[in-house]
C-alpha cells in the first residue's frame, strides 16, 4: 500500500461531508445510517479503529452503536511466552472480542506485538508506555532516569507498525498528583501506566511530556488515523477511592485534551474506572459524557465490590453492564485472574464471555437496533424444546452442548434434568 502523508483523517473527511469506505462498512455492520457514522465521527462522538496500515475490518465504537469488547493478553516479567499469548489472543477473537490490546511487559515486547499485529484479525491497541520503560526497569534503575524522547520514538515506531489505537496518560499532572496525595486515598495509584510516569514526574519533579507535549503526540497519532485511547492514570483501585477528587480532576483534563485533538482532526476515546460502588456507576458514565463532550467511553469493568478475587470476571460483568446500559461504549473485560496472576487460555475465555454477557444485557436496555432479536430467537427454540437451535443461539455454544452432553441418560431427551418429567414446556403444550 502506498503512503499518502496528505490523506485527511476520518476526522478531516467526516467534517468535509465525505463518507469513506469505512464509514459505509461500519454503518452496514452496525444497522445505522452511514450519515449517523459520519456526524459522530465528524463531532468526536464515534471512532473508526483502524491505522492505515492495517487491512482489517475497520470497528467503529460509540453513540448508538453496539457495545464493544476489548480483551487483554501479553506478557510479563515472569511469563513470556510469545505462542500462550498467541493462543490467547485467537481465544479471545474467538470468543467474541471486538479488539485485543497487547499489554506485554516481559520478554521481547516488540516482537510480541509485531507478531500480534500480523495474527490479529481486529484492531490492535498498546499502551506505549510499557515498551519505553522496559529498558529502566529490566536494568533495575531508578525510574527517574526514563527518558521522555524515547517515549515519542516508541509511540510513532508503533503506529508506524499499525498498531490501531493506543492507551495515553496524557491528563496525569503534577497537580491532580498532588491533589491526590492530599486526599490520602488506600490504595493509591494502580494503573500501570500511570504509575510509571508518576514515578517519573515526582522524582524529576517535571510535568507529565505526554501533557507537555500533546500537540507532538496528536501530530503522530494524525498521520496513520491511530485513535487515542486517552488513559486514567488516577483510577480507582479500590471501592473507597471512587469518583474523587484526583480521579475527577484528570477527567476534566482528559475533556479538554479530547477537544484540541478533535479541532486536529484526531480520534479519541476515554477510559474510566475501575473499582466503582454499583450506585456511583452511573454517575461516572454521565459525568464523563458531559466533562468529555460525548466522546466514547472506554471502561474497565467496572468492578463494583473488592472482595471477589477468582470470581472478578462477574464482579465486573455486573458493572459492565450498568455502566454500558448508562452509555459506556466500550468494555474492557475482566478475567477470573484479575489481581492473581496472569490470566489462562480459560480464563481469557471466561472474561470475554463475560463482558460480552454485560453488553448484550445493556444493549438491549439502551434499545440498540437488533440487540433483542436473538433472544426472542432463543426463547421460540426453548418453547420448542429445539436443543440444537438454542446452542446456536448461545454467546458460548460450546459450552452449552458440552453441559448437556454430560447428563446422564433421560426418560425423556427433549426436557432437561433439572425439571425432568415437571419440565413446565413440556406440560404447557398440552394445554394449547
Amino acid at each position: 500500500m502506498k503512503e499518502d502523508n496528505n490523506l485527511k483523517t476520518l476526522i478531516e473527511e467526516a467534517k468535509d461531508g465525505v463518507i469513506t469506505a469505512d464509514m459505509s462498512l461500519c454503518a452496514e455492520a452496525e444497522g445505522v445510517l452511514p450519515e449517523k457514522i459520519r456526524l459522530d465521527i465528524a463531532n468526536g462522538h464515534t471512532v473508526i479503529t483502524r491505522n492505515r496500515k492495517r487491512d482489517i475490518t475497520p470497528l467503529a465504537v460509540g453513540a448508538g452503536l453496539k457495545t464493544k469488547i476489548n480483551a487483554n493478553i501479553g506478557s510479563s516479567g515472569d511469563s513470556f511466552v510469545l505462542s500462550d499469548e498467541l493462543e490467547k489472543m485467537f481465544a479471545a477473537i474467538s470468543a467474541g472480542a471486538d479488539a485485543v490490546m497487547d499489554l506485554s511487559t516481559g520478554g521481547n515486547i516488540i516482537e510480541f506485538r509485531r507478531e500480534i499485529l500480523k495474527n490479529s484479525t481486529v484492531p490492535v491497541g498498546t499502551v506505549p508506555l510499557y515498551e519505553a520503560f522496559q529498558p529502566v526497569m529490566e536494568s533495575g534503575a531508578d525510574a527517574g532516569g526514563f527518558d521522555p524522547e524515547y517515549l515519542f520514538e516508541v509511540i510513532e515506531r508503533q503506529c508506524e507498525e499499525g498498531v490501531d489505537f493506543i492507551t495515553v496518560h496524557c491528563g496525569l499532572t503534577l497537580e491532580a498528583l498532588r491533589r491526590m496525595n492530599r486526599q490520602k486515598r488506600i490504595m493509591g495509584v494502580v494503573s500501570r501506566g500511570g504509575s510509571l510516569i508518576a514515578s517519573w514526574m515526582i522524582k524529576n519533579n517535571r510535568e507529565n511530556p505526554l501533557y507537555e507535549q500533546y500537540e507532538r503526540l496528536l501530530r503522530i497519532a494524525k498521520k496513520n488515523d491511530v485513535v487515542l485511547s486517552l488513559g486514567d492514570g488516577l483510577r480507582p483501585g479500590c471501592l473507597a477511592d471512587a469518583t474523587d477528587r484526583a480521579q475527577v480532576s484528570e477527567l476534566i483534563t482528559l475533556g479538554e485534551l479530547q477537544k484540541k485533538a478533535l479541532e486536529e482532526g484526531v480520534q479519541v476515546i476515554i477510559e474510566g474506572p475501575g473499582h466503582v460502588p454499583i450506585n456511583q456507576v452511573e454517575t461516572n458514565i454521565k459525568l464523563q459524557k458531559s466533562v468529555c463532550n460525548g466522546a466514547p467511553f472506554y471502561v474497565l469493568g467496572p468492578l463494583v465490590t473488592d472482595i471477589a478475587p477468582g470470581y472478578d470476571h462477574i464482579t465486573s460483568a455486573i458493572g459492565g453492564a450498568i455502566a454500558a446500559a448508562a452509555g459506556a461504549d466500550f468494555l474492557c473485560y475482566v478475567t477470573p485472574a484479575e489481581h492473581l496472576r496472569l490470566p489462562s487460555v480459560n480464563d481469557v475465555r471466561e472474561g470475554v464471555i463475560a463482558s460480552k454477557i454485560a453488553a448484550h444485557a445493556a444493549d438491549i436496555a439502551k434499545g440498540v437496533r437488533g440487540a433483542l432479536d436473538m433472544d426472542i430467537i432463543m426463547s421460540k427454540n426453548r418453547r420448542a424444546m429445539n436443543w440444537e437451535a438454542q446452542y446456536d443461539c448461545s454467546l458460548d455454544p460450546g459450552k452449552a452442548r458440552s453441559m448437556r452432553s454430560s447428563l446422564p441418560s433421560l426418560k425423556d431427551d427433549k426436557v432437561c434434568s433439572m425439571c425432568s418429567s415437571y419440565c413446565s414446556i413440556k406440560l404447557n403444550s398440552s394445554l394449547e
